[in-house]
């Protein structure tokens, strides 16, 4: 899937699909400048970029 096809996830999405919680997504967008869009009042985040992020040891620092 090219990343201009790829879906948008939400919030609630991506943290299941790292299998953490919603305050661990947010404290990582914030302390540790996790790959997050903000749309509105919304966060999106894109599965590709959050993956690269994370195997690139960044959740770790």
């Amino acid at each position: 899937m090219s990343e201009s096809a790829e879906k948008w996830l939400s919030m609630n999405e991506i943290a299941q699909h790292l299998g953490i919680s919603r305050d661990t997504v947010l404290t990582w967008i914030k302390d540790k400048k996790m790959p997050a869009h903000k749309i509105g009042r919304i966060w999106k985040f894109q599965a590709s970029e959050v993956d690269a992020w994370i195997k690139n040891g960044n959740s770790a620092e």
